[in-house]
């Protein structure tokens, strides 16, 4: 019964639905519970320090009902973009209404959409990395998959990652030079996979290139039938969802380095990532929020995540923190002196 608490993922896009019904003020339904509702909630939740025994492991793994909450993002991000779209078109809005839709739509993109496709991208069933793709499509973030699995994974907490933010490093900088850092970095890997294969640029093999094509198809599916309008509105809720995802990207690695030992660096350990053991954070993001043991061991599903307490602890929630990041200062002085003396 316990297990129904992941059910909490689903309150982002159901927020959003919400607001559609209310309009007016109601279109920021799904920002004010994502970054008012839940850090406020987390604030009164303590932590669970609580650990899965072996048992509760196998049975988790065994369950397919934590599958099953991921495949049917599927439906649930599409229907709302779709869904989203045709209202942002059809009905007569003020400029705020329509910034508030904006955001909305694209906190459940982020979250239920580009937060899943990295869970499923982890996975090793040719299904469900295709699903994972599927969902990164509508963010136009396709790419994604490659720099994060053959890239961000090997070179986490080193210069050649551009998904690690350094000390003192704003998160606006951060945006601008992790989506062009991590755009060159896929396209780097895709060079080199397809030397190893000795194909061609127009090879079945270059994933790089056929996801530009499977995103530029879908902006003009989006433009028959919404028209420019509604590629405009397509293209914002994407932007609104990759500086969803570029935000946590900063916060989960602000500040952390690994050593260089000659040539290499030292391997992967959960020390190279923050912790946040947050409740709700925890339930919404799939347990993205237990990243150090995610780091640790990349393969293992979100639903048997464990809190590393020796890893590096935010303070806060996701939520939370981010919005603190949002003031380089503030963060700047709460982030600091956190970090391991290494890191300075």
């Amino acid at each position: 019964m316990q297990d129904f608490k992941y059910l909490l993922a689903y309150t982002i896009p159901a927020s959003a639905i919400v607001g559609i019904k209310l309009g007016g003020i109601g279109s920021y339904t799904t920002v004010l519970y994502a970054f008012g509702l839940i850090p406020l909630w987390e604030a009164i939740i303590a932590p669970n320090p609580n650990k899965l025994s072996d048992t509760a492991v196998q049975n988790r793994l065994a369950n397919r009902f934590f599958d099953g909450m991921l495949y049917f993002n599927l439906l649930l991000v599409y229907s709302i973009l779709i869904y989203g779209l045709w209202f942002l078109i059809q009905t007569p809005l003020q400029s705020f209404e329509t910034v508030g839709y904006i955001l909305s739509f694209g906190i459940v993109l982020g979250t239920n959409g580009i937060n899943v496709a990295h869970e499923l991208g982890h996975r090793t069933t040719k299904i469900e990395r295709l699903l994972a793709k599927i969902l990164l499509l509508p963010a136009l973030y396709m790419h994604f998959y490659i720099e994060h699995n053959f890239g961000h994974h090997v070179n986490v907490g080193t210069p050649d990652d551009p998904a690690t933010s350094k000390k003192n490093q704003s998160v606006f900088s951060f945006w601008f030079i992790s989506v062009v850092g991590q755009i060159r970095s896929a396209t780097a890997i895709q060079k080199k996979l397809l030397h190893n294969r000795t194909a061609g640029f127009f090879s079945i093999y270059n994933d790089f290139f056929y996801y530009q094509l499977f995103q530029l198809s879908y902006l003009i599916i989006v433009g028959y039938f919404f028209g420019i309008e509604g590629v405009f509105f397509a293209l914002s809720i994407a932007l609104v969802a990759i500086l969803l995802l570029e935000t946590i990207n900063y916060i989960e690695h602000y500040g952390l380095i690994r050593e260089s030992k000659g040539k290499r660096y030292e391997r992967v350990t959960p020390m190279h990532s923050w912790n946040s053991n947050h409740a709700i954070g925890r339930l919404v993001l799939y347990e993205l929020t237990r990243h150090s043991d995610h780091h640790h061991r990349a393969s293992k599903k979100y639903q048997i995540l464990e809190s590393i307490e020796e890893s590096p602890q935010l303070p806060f929630g996701y939520t939370t923190s981010m919005l603190i990041a949002l003031v380089p200062p503030i963060w700047f002085k709460m982030m600091n002196k956190r970090l391991p003396t290494k890191a300075d």
